[in-house]
């Protein structure tokens, strides 16, 4: 196998992309081009096609120790190839993928019977550096409209889950949006507490029949 200095500059990976675009390329090729060259001691070639044999034996996702430990590969490499997997999954992903939050309304899509629900319930959503759900929990459940939760039961699965950020969401069956005390209080030890551990509270929702009150938006978080 030819090292990528001997080949003609025109059938290099890169060169092929911007004459051809990414289509054209082999496997092997698009990994040269995303690592980009090699090491003293191995050409790029020869370490794209070792990634290419891993992920063909493995099934997703690729694990970052598994690439960062072949001959050649290392830190830098196995991020840009871990990263380059994830964003094409993100923006190419087939059906059933997860539901992805940017708004407060979608969180409400994934809750169609909360609010008419005559206990408060406590919820917690997970989500992935994506904004994709991971998980959809409930915490505790009240009396009427009173329900007490602990930051600790809040983030016990969203460190199982691995996530890069959660969304609390609970109801008032009283039907008012107002938030109480006890719910600015326990929404500032949430973000305190999920600043601690690295995975941040990006919203605290509540909802009602008459709608719904995004604790971001009122400037309360």
């Amino acid at each position: 196998m030819k090292k990528m200095k001997d080949l003609p500059v025109p059938d290099r990976p890169r060169e092929k992309i911007a004459r051809k675009g990414a289509a054209a390329l082999k496997d092997e090729e698009l990994v040269e081009a995303i690592i980009g060259r090699g090491t003293k001691n191995r050409d790029v070639r020869a370490i794209a096609r070792e990634i290419c044999l891993l992920v063909g034996e493995q099934k997703l996702p690729i694990r970052y120790d598994d690439l960062a430990s072949l001959e050649g590969v290392g830190p830098t490499k196995a991020s840009q190839m871990l990263a380059c997997f994830e964003l094409g999954r993100r923006y190419y992903a087939g059906p059933g993928t997860q539901p992805k939050v940017t708004k407060p309304e979608d969180i409400l899509l994934l809750l169609p019977d909360l609010a008419s629900r005559r206990q408060e319930h406590f919820i917690c959503i997970t989500l992935n550096g994506a904004g994709e759900v991971l998980g959809n929990r409930t915490i505790t459940v009240g009396l009427l409209n009173h329900s007490l939760v602990h930051p600790r039961e809040v983030f016990a699965d969203a460190i199982t889950d691995r996530a890069a950020s959660v969304i609390c969401v609970h109801n008032h069956p009283s039907g008012s949006l107002e938030p109480s005390s006890q719910d600015i209080a326990i929404t500032q030890q949430l973000r305190e507490a999920g600043a601690l551990i690295g995975i941040p509270l990006i919203d605290h929702i509540i909802v009602s029949r008459n709608g719904h009150l995004s604790m971001r938006e009122r400037g309360l978080l």
